[in-house]
């Protein structure tokens, strides 16, 4: 439970320093870095104290349909991605971000993938859903440092970097599909019985849909704004 929480506030602190250095970046004063700052903060507080009375409601452990948990952590998430990315697609902050900053965030995944494995041998998690199984998450952690340094060097291609994003965003959407059906339809894996233990469905574990998969997504689609509006400037000069 500490490796997770330790993660999450490390992820979380990283998000703060690089919108705060972006601020800075864009010469906002210190007052309207405070207060923007302080709204992340504040929005994120929310959220997870949202997360904590929903998991302790005990709604989460319903194995009927519709699927309690993706439609109560992981949707809400992914709307909000969606809609705030598409209506700041060209905001100066999102642009102003270094283009390997998002692809390096990446690598978390590779951290998480290890502590999937580790909460799996204590009987929280199931194995179909780690690298021991069906999830090749790992393996887009590990190409993440490769591709940020390609990105910050500039030796790779718009293209390639937006295909491995994609690549990203596919892998993501198979690993919730595994852990999502693991649960609510464990015949898929030739089990009668659930296969994600109940334990999981509890704070610190639910950071898993209600933050570090959406953060991914996240930094996916904002990564797939810069590449793209580099890649039409660079056409339109040809």
């Amino acid at each position: 439970e500490t490796a997770w929480l330790l993660l999450f506030i490390i992820l979380f602190g990283i998000i703060l320093w690089v919108f705060n250095s972006t601020l800075k970046k864009i010469k906002c004063d210190k007052r309207t870095r405070s207060k923007r700052l302080g709204l992340v903060s504040g929005v994120t507080l929310l959220w997870l104290t949202y997360v904590n009375v929903v998991t302790n409601s005990g709604i989460l452990l319903d194995t009927s349909l519709p699927p309690k948990f993706p439609l109560l952590l992981i949707l809400p998430l992914f709307l909000f991605t969606g809609i705030f990315l598409f209506i700041k697609r060209n905001n100066r902050v999102l642009h102003s971000i270094p283009r390997h900053i998002p692809i390096a965030y990446q690598s978390f995944r590779a951290v998480i993938e290890a502590l999937f494995y580790f909460t799996f041998l204590e009987g929280l998690f199931p194995e179909v859903a780690t690298f021991a199984g069906y999830n090749y998450d790992i393996l887009l952690g590990l190409s993440a440092p490769i591709a940020a340094y390609f990105a910050y060097k500039k030796r790779s291609s718009e293209k390639l970097l937006i295909a491995w994003n994609i690549l990203g965003l596919i892998i993501v959407a198979i690993a919730a599909f595994i852990i999502i059906t693991s649960f609510y339809a464990p015949s898929i894996w030739g089990s009668t019985e659930p296969l994600l233990p109940t334990g999981f469905l509890r704070f610190p574990f639910v950071l898993l849909p209600a933050f570090f998969m959406p953060s991914a997504v996240f930094m996916h689609i904002l990564s797939l704004i810069q590449l793209t509006k580099k890649l039409k400037i660079k056409e339109n000069e040809r």
